[in-house]
């Protein structure tokens, strides 16, 4: 499995995400089995927040990761309206409690709310020196927002980035590579369904002999600095997620997934789900 370096730890560029865990209890003992099969097959990084599942996801990953946590990096995400200088202690302790673990190793603010930046990295930085989390970061953010932020210590931008949303082009996501900020690709294969069914992505899966998810995989992995965090609890597709990353798209490939889904020829505003 490829790897990047972020939060100053190297880490797999595809991950798993967890959005719409813990909301269905009867569905909780797949969702810790497909968790840790993704970790058998490299998976480490996981990420969640307490707003999936209203904190139902974060203790499926605590009960996943139950006895194997020093092999997992661990994303979370705090609430905007919990993201004040005292809230954020708060809402990470809370997190920390259902995760079982004592330590979040990158902590995010899940969308820009009412809360001053500067009391929210207050809160960050508080947390990083109680040894609560090892690093923090941003999710949701916009170039604008990651200038006024203007923190040499913010490691990362979670955004939404699949082929069928790449407005981050324009500008963000050149930003970010140019400062060298880490860009962690949410829903990178969008909703699914109708994206899989596009004929030039199937083409070209054809092409490789691979699925047409593992091209909208490669595709959202093709530049250095960005990760990916696919949710699935599939065991098949947690193996085709793994083996996304060994899969390089050419020239050609690119030039007819362009044509099919047009890189942004003017700044977007940011998409979000």
């Amino acid at each position: 499995m490829r790897t990047y370096q972020l939060a100053g730890v190297q880490v797999p560029v595809i991950g798993q995400g967890t959005w719409r865990m813990g909301e269905d209890r009867r569905q909780r003992a797949r969702e810790v089995a497909a968790l840790r099969e993704g970790l058998e097959l490299g998976l480490r990084l996981i990420d969640t927040a307490e707003m999936y599942g209203e904190g139902g996801a974060e203790e499926v990953v605590g009960e996943a990761i139950a006895g194997l946590r020093e092999r997992v990096f661990l994303v979370s995400k705090v609430y905007p309206h919990n993201a004040s200088r005292s809230g954020v202690q708060q809402a990470c302790e809370r997190s920390l409690r259902r995760l079982g673990c004592e330590r979040i190793d990158l902590y995010l603010l899940h969308w820009r709310g009412q809360h001053p930046l500067a009391e929210t990295v207050e809160g960050f930085e508080r947390l990083r020196e109680q040894g609560k989390i090892g690093a923090w970061g941003v999710s949701n953010f916009d170039l604008d927002d990651l200038l006024e932020l203007d923190q040499a210590t913010c490691a990362t931008n979670q955004v939404l980035y699949n082929l069928e949303a790449r407005g981050i082009e324009y500008d963000l996501l050149p930003w970010q590579r140019r400062a060298g900020m880490p860009l962690m690709a949410y829903c990178p294969l969008s909703q699914a369904g109708a994206l899989l069914q596009e004929p030039a992505l199937r083409e070209v899966a054809e092409r490789h002999g691979v699925t047409p998810a593992q091209v909208a995989l490669a595709w959202t992995l093709r530049l250095e600095g960005v990760l990916a965090i696919p949710k699935a609890v599939d065991a098949a597709h947690l193996r085709d997620n793994a083996a996304a990353a060994s899969v390089v798209l050419g020239a050609d490939d690119l030039k007819l997934l362009d044509a099919a889904f047009p890189p942004p020829q003017r700044k977007r505003s940011l998409q979000m789900v």
